[in-house]
């Protein structure tokens, strides 16, 4: 299997792990406020896949995200997440407020994964080794393979496993 295909295969099994991860929750489960600084799920569910269409679409592709374009409106969000720079300051907040559809949610989660993947087709081997300019999120120089790795399949896993401990601590089981 070449690099390329196994970066797609490693993706997709993160998302399909997400989407069992979070099957089956009701809007209070969504919702629950836990204690400490923990976010919700719904505002959990919603970072990742916000990030996922900014970091694949806006900042690897270099085409406009999907919630400007395609889903624009048809997020899922009661409210648009802010982004990186002086707006992050209100996550916290944002999170508390935020709610979702999860049918909307996961709709633009679906259209964001498959975006990813076509942008994942579209690489050979070489291009995971071009330089990268990420320091628009404080990242620096890297190279595209790391930027794919850590900031798509990496954030997607680690997300995914506070989402399961978020449902733990409502007794709910965790990981799909």
């Amino acid at each position: 299997m070449e690099i390329v295909e196994l970066i797609r295969q490693a993706l997709a099994d993160a998302h399909e792990t997400l989407e069992r991860t979070v099957s089956g929750l009701d809007q209070a489960a969504l919702d629950w406020q836990p204690p400490g600084t923990a976010n919700p799920i719904g505002a959990t569910l919603a970072h990742i896949i916000v990030s996922e269409d900014m970091v694949a679409n806006a900042l690897l592709a270099e085409r406009a995200p999907l919630l400007r374009t395609s889903f624009a409106g048809r997020t899922g969000l009661s409210e648009p997440m802010p982004m990186p720079g002086p707006a992050w300051a209100d996550y916290g907040e944002w999170a508390k407020r935020l709610r979702v559809d999860m049918p909307a949610l996961l709709a633009y989660g679906q259209a964001t994964w498959a975006a990813s993947d076509a942008f994942l087709a579209g690489l050979v081997p070489a291009d995971l080794d071009r330089d990268f300019d990420l320091s628009a999120v404080d990242q620096g120089h890297r190279k595209l393979g790391w930027a794919v790795l850590h900031m798509l399949v990496g954030h997607g896993e680690q997300i995914t496993g506070e989402i399961a401990c978020l449902k733990g601590l409502q007794g709910l089981g965790g990981l799909g």
